[in-house]
Parts: structure tokens; sequence; C-alpha cells
């Protein structure tokens, strides 16, 4: 690979932006593709790399990231799950009593709003987005910005009576029917979740099964 090359694709890594490495295998001539070219798409929406046309596109995909709202028990197993399934996850809690590296050991903590800390994380299309806390100062922010960023899922804990409440304040604030199709809730598989653990199982499932399908 040559050296121009490299730094053009470590820049891309750097900035999280989606490439391919197109290696056509004939002559070893490489470039690189993104979301704008077919082939490079469909490779980047399927996270694999193939062989097109004679061509080997080497996918490099941002991180895979899980924003987690509240740092409640629920959060605690979430998190534990998700980085075994290759999510680097961030728990948002402005509580530092509940965001604790006790808590929560290996993974980030931001112990403030959700306003500041969705500025700072900025989700992108590999990004899902979980509410946990049933507190709206909280979880309505927290939705509001998820709404408006291209997070590929966006789920909030709480019963169909809260979240149709839920709605209707994210409807006031200018979101139409649409946009609130894209939250999940009540979140998780509908699976009989009873425990602590098995909650983060379905939260985890049905992450999975929207960033797989």
């Amino acid at each position: 690979m040559k050296l121009s090359l490299l730094d053009e694709l470590l820049a891309a890594r750097a900035a999280k932006r989606p490439v391919v490495l197109a290696t056509r295998i004939e002559t070893g001539e490489q470039r690189l593709l993104g979301d704008d070219d077919p082939a490079a798409a469909r490779a980047l929406a399927d996270d694999e790399s193939r062989v097109e046309d004679g061509v080997f596109l080497h996918v490099f995909n941002p991180p895979l990231r899980m924003i987690v709202v509240g740092a409640v028990h629920i959060a605690q197993a979430l998190a534990t799950m998700a980085a075994a399934a290759g999510f680097e996850v961030a728990i948002v809690d402005p509580r530092r009593a509940f965001a604790t590296a006790e808590r929560f050991p290996g993974v980030a903590l931001l112990t403030v709003w959700p306003e500041p800390a969705f500025a700072e994380l900025r989700p992108d299309r590999r990004t899902a987005v979980v509410t946990l806390t049933h507190d709206p100062k909280l979880d309505d922010p927290a939705l509001a910005a998820a709404l408006r960023s291209p997070a590929f899922y966006i789920g909030a804990l709480g019963s169909k009576k809260t979240h149709g409440a839920r709605l209707g304040r994210l409807a006031e604030q200018g979101f139409d029917e649409a946009a609130l199709g894209r939250i999940h809730g009540p979140v998780g598989l509908g699976i009989g979740a009873r425990s602590t653990a098995e909650i983060a199982v379905s939260i985890l499932a049905q992450v999975v099964q929207v960033l797989r399908t």
C-alpha cells in the first residue's frame, strides 16, 4: 500500500468515516471508496468484506457503539453484554452516585446531562441509543438528540402507557409520526423477560436484530 493511501485510510478511521479499500486482484491497484460508490455502500451496509468483479473490497466501518442513558441495574448487565458483542459502550447519567467506575468497570462514563453528552458523542449510523431511566428530564432530551441523529437503533424502557406519554411529549417538540416510529418502545424483544439480565438480553437481541436485518 502506498504511504499516501495509508495516510488517507488512517485519517478516515480517525474521523470514524466508513470507507472501503478496493484492491484490483489482477493488478494490485488500490484506492479508497466511500459510501457514494454502490459496491462499497453494499459492503459497508452488510459490514462484510468481499470480492466483486475482480476487486477485493475490504470494509473499514466505524466501531459499533451503544449509548445507554441511565446508570441503572439493567445498564450494568447491558453494558457487559454489549461490550462482549463488540459495542463500545458509553453510559450517560449526571447522577454521580450511580455512574461510578466501580459499577461500570472499563466503560466510558459521562456524568453530565444528555444534551452536552450527545453533543460530545455525536451518534452516527453505527450507534444504538437506549434510555433506561423512566425520568423525562433525562430520557426525553436523549431521545430528541437521538432522533436528530442517524443512529440505527433507538430504544426506550417503560410500559406502553409510559411510552405513549413520552411520544406525546416528543410530538409537542415537533417530531412527526415517522420520526417517532424510529423509537422501539417498550424496548427489547418480547421474550417474557423478567430479571435485570433477561431484560438486558432482550434489549441487546433487538439491537442486533435491527443491525443485521
